[in-house]
């Protein structure tokens, strides 16, 4: 059963209720947010934002959701970013579930569905997604969706205020 969904504006609230609840334990593995970030009107514009880079063919932005996609709870973001087209046919992936859901497996299944959909629909040829070298609850989402490491860049993204190394994951539609 699929847990993810296209975002949409009326998601706005869910997600921005997510952020300030979980503020603290999202900060390890985020840039440093300023606290305009955490707010509806923020949300919003980064969701208006996203659907215009869908609407263009550019991004993916999705929402993980527990129970009913049209009505379940909203517990996450997923979105395949820098979607290019061309000789590439590759995106980028990026996710984050509510620290109240972790470990029941709504990140695997939200991975899954973003594989099905690059490269089903999307009919994209390589997927590719980066975690911090300590966050390997991620690393096995990953794994356990067929993404294989294949290097790591040094100083890759400023997280949680510093400069740090990431694992290189990617996976090819064979």
């Amino acid at each position: 059963m699929p847990v993810t969904r296209v975002a949409t504006l009326d998601d706005a609230p869910a997600v921005t209720e997510l952020l300030r609840t979980h503020r603290d334990a999202l900060a390890p593995w985020e840039p440093l947010r300023e606290d305009a970030w955490f707010t509806l009107d923020s949300q919003r514009a980064i969701l208006e934002t996203s659907l215009q880079a869908y609407a263009q063919g550019t991004l993916v932005p999705l929402v993980i959701v527990d129970g009913d996609l049209d009505g379940g709870e909203v517990i996450g973001r997923l979105n395949l970013n820098g979607v290019t087209r061309g000789a590439l046919q590759s995106a980028a992936l990026g996710y984050w579930v509510s620290p109240t859901h972790h470990g029941r497996g709504f990140a695997t299944r939200a991975v899954a569905d973003a594989v099905a959909l690059a490269f089903g629909e999307l009919g994209l040829h390589r997927l590719q997604a980066e975690t911090l070298l300590h966050n390997t609850a991620s690393q096995q989402v990953l794994l356990r969706n067929g993404f294989r490491p294949y290097g790591v860049a040094p100083s890759y993204l400023n997280i949680a205020g510093r400069w740090q190394d990431h694992v290189l994951f990617h996976l090819l539609n064979e």
